[in-house]
């Protein structure tokens, strides 16, 4: 008899919310309570590792980098797409992280000793915003996170909750740069477990979000303000870590979804790698056997599917173990390998520094920035997308990157998605940096991949292929010439506590978020 999983996709994406909060001060945000700003920022940001793991899950999923492994059943609307208002996993888990960061807003307000506090959580609520934004479009927002003072938020637009959050990352990098000038300021310090404090580090990250917010949300919002600080945007991956280790039980919640938990037991094995990313490493698509090797267990010999095929014979490795590299196979150790799951005591990724490079690079394309050469920005994209993989644990990286990505061009020297140089049109440009992008993001951020497939569609799927063509489900029930769903539902709890105020008529496959086509 085959296992059986539960739930939808958006049920299993919540496992990967495994550190559990040891400061829940959300029943109203708005009362006093005993716990300080320098006690609430770092179990916030911990949290927010383990929000992004769960929405890593839900992109990953949708076949991009995932499909189901064999000898399991029951993935229903996980590989149908015709999803329902039965999920709340990502819903809840990022309102209630979104009430740590308003109680640092409302403990810090008008007290200039706490202007680095105060900035760092507009960042994250910027961060955790976009987040909900990009998977259900309107979402509470003004009026939201107000505690018992108001249960029934109203629903603001997505287009303008952009706009906002594009003022607040402004608001909170002169925040920063005010702070710098008060006597006796109050330094993040050790309580900054994604930055280790560097001021500096949040600014870029602030850039670097609004950026994404402006390249996504294109003409359709009318953004205050197109320009960005003088502190540029992030060059270093953006990585939580706030003493990871598998011996504290307390560990990289990737690590704990995907590979072992802290006693040794098996975690997730239902799913295996798609064989729509394996083609950019296996040499159907593009040949990148340095990251395949490094990625994948016993690579190019790693088992593969396409979502929605159900098969006892199919196994997630030549051994029937799990598909990740490294010679950790038993989750009795911290691990120390490359790769996309490196371990335990591994950094949890908020944003890598190859997005922000991707980033850049479309923004140049485009005019929104006029300071950076497109080709340069997309090859330092590569390269720090290398770096990523490449990288220890301990922030070491392993090969010779530069060799490595020289290797890389050469192996692909006739194909414009991997030398810019050969993409003659603009729109093959932007289809080379969005590809690019998400090779980078690769299990990491997969809702990121799945955010700018829905914005481009690129990579370029061909509807109705095979695996290696797209990654679309071979049982999806999409009405969509792509076989794709459009979007997640609103979770039964809206309609049932806040019916006056959620979107009605809302369909997986024909309900866009605004910046969608």
């Amino acid at each position: 008899m085959k296992k059986t999983i539960a739930g939808m996709l958006i049920g299993i994406a919540v496992l990967g919310t495994s550190c559990k909060k040891y400061l829940d001060i959300n029943t109203n945000p708005n009362q006093a309570t005993s716990a300080t700003p320098e006690l609430i920022l770092p179990q916030a940001l911990t949290y927010t590792a383990s929000v992004t793991n769960s929405y890593n899950s839900y992109g990953s999923q949708t076949g991009m980098y995932a499909a189901n492994a064999g000898g399991y059943g029951g993935f229903g609307e996980s590989i149908t797409y015709n999803y329902t208002t039965s999920n709340t996993g990502l819903w809840g888990i990022t309102y209630d992280n979104l009430e740590d960061y308003q109680a640092i807003l409302n403990k810090t307000a008008g007290q200039d000793i706490y202007d680095y506090y105060n900035a760092a959580a507009r960042v994250m609520k910027a961060y955790e915003f976009q987040l909900l934004v990009d998977a259900f479009n309107d979402v509470p927002y003004e009026s939201a996170l107000q505690g018992s003072n108001n249960l029934t938020p109203a629903y603001s637009s997505g287009k303008d909750i952009y706009k906002d959050l594009a003022n607040q990352l402004d608001t909170a990098i002169a925040l920063f740069n005010a702070g710098a000038n008060v006597p006796g300021v109050t330094p993040l310090g050790s309580a900054d477990v994604l930055f280790g404090g560097s001021a500096t580090k949040w600014k870029k990250f602030a850039n670097t979000l609004k950026l994404r917010l402006i390249i996504r949300g294109g003409d359709k919002v009318d953004f205050a303000n197109k320009t960005f600080s003088s502190d540029g945007f992030l060059t270093t991956d953006a990585l939580v870590n706030p003493g990871y280790n598998r011996d504290n039980g307390k560990q990289n919640p990737a690590w704990n979804t995907w590979a072992y938990g802290y006693t040794g037991s098996a975690a997730n094995k239902a799913w295996m790698p798609s064989k729509f990313i394996f083609g950019f490493y296996d040499g159907n698509t593009i040949i990148d056997t340095a990251r395949g090797t490094a990625i994948y267990f016993k690579f190019p010999n790693t088992g593969i599917n396409q979502l929605g095929v159900e098969s006892n014979n199919l196994v997630s490795s030549p051994t029937g173990s799990f598909w990740f590299s490294g010679t950790d196979r038993d989750g009795t150790a911290n691990g120390n390998q490359v790769g996309i799951l490196k371990g335990p005591d591994a950094g949890q990724p908020l944003m890598l520094a190859s997005e922000s490079y991707f980033l850049q690079a479309e923004a140049a394309l485009k005019g929104i920035i006029t300071d950076g050469d497109p080709a340069v920005l997309f090859d330092k994209g590569i390269t720090a997308a290398f770096n990523y993989t490449f990288q220890l644990p301990d922030g070491s990286v392993s090969e010779d990157i530069p060799a490595l990505v020289t290797k890389y061009k050469a192996d692909n020297s006739s194909k414009y998605l991997v030398n810019f140089a050969l993409a003659n049109t603009t729109d093959k440009k932007e289809e080379a940096i969005i590809t690019q992008k998400f090779i980078a993001l690769n299990f990491v951020n997969g809702q990121e991949a799945w955010n700018e497939y829905r914005r481009t569609h690129y990579p370029t799927i061909v509807p109705g292929g095979t695996g290696y063509q797209t990654f679309a489900s071979t049982v999806s029930e999409s009405t969509r010439p792509d076989k794709l769903p459009t979007r997640i539902m609103y979770p039964v709890s809206e309609s049932t506590y806040n019916g006056a105020n959620v979107p009605t008529g809302i369909a997986p496959f024909t309900s866009l978020i605004f910046w969608a086509q």
